[in-house]
């Protein structure tokens, strides 16, 4: 199991949402499901409980979550990429339903640096605020 740590916590690299079929399916633009594969995904029910993050940033030379859980530090939790599909995830243990988040991106351009929105976010902050929400879809 491979890990990066972290001043906060770890990013584990060693499970995905994403097979290798979804990749193709995506890669040929033929994918209609992937609001249940990108964005923040909560995992569950399993021996390690977290947040799962994926984010299609083809461009980027770095990629990392940044949120309320780690300060907005832009080195705490990077996400590594998914071969050359330009897709970057990674998983945060113990992330919890709530958590404010955002992707900081940098350019493998210009090297400039946003923090942007996960278009793929289930729940956001209100207006004129622009964090993403750590949210399920779950409903009882």
């Amino acid at each position: 199991m491979r890990k990066t740590s972290s001043r906060k916590q770890n990013v584990l690299y060693d499970r995905s949402l994403l097979t290798e079929d979804d990749l193709y399916l995506f890669n040929e633009g033929a994918h209609f499901q992937l609001y249940d594969k990108l964005g923040a995904q909560r995992i569950v029910g399993t021996e390690i409980e977290g947040t799962q993050f994926a984010v299609w940033a083809p461009n980027a030379s770095r990629v990392s979550v940044v949120g309320n859980f780690n300060a907005w530090d832009s080195e705490s939790h990077p996400l590594q990429p998914r071969g050359s599909s330009g897709i970057w995830e990674g998983f945060v243990p113990d992330l919890t339903t709530g958590s404010l988040y955002k992707y900081h991106i940098r350019s493998g351009r210009r090297g400039n640096a946003v923090a942007k929105t996960d278009p793929y976010a289930f729940h956001c902050e209100t207006p004129p605020k622009t964090a993403s929400i750590v949210w399920g879809l779950e409903y009882e």
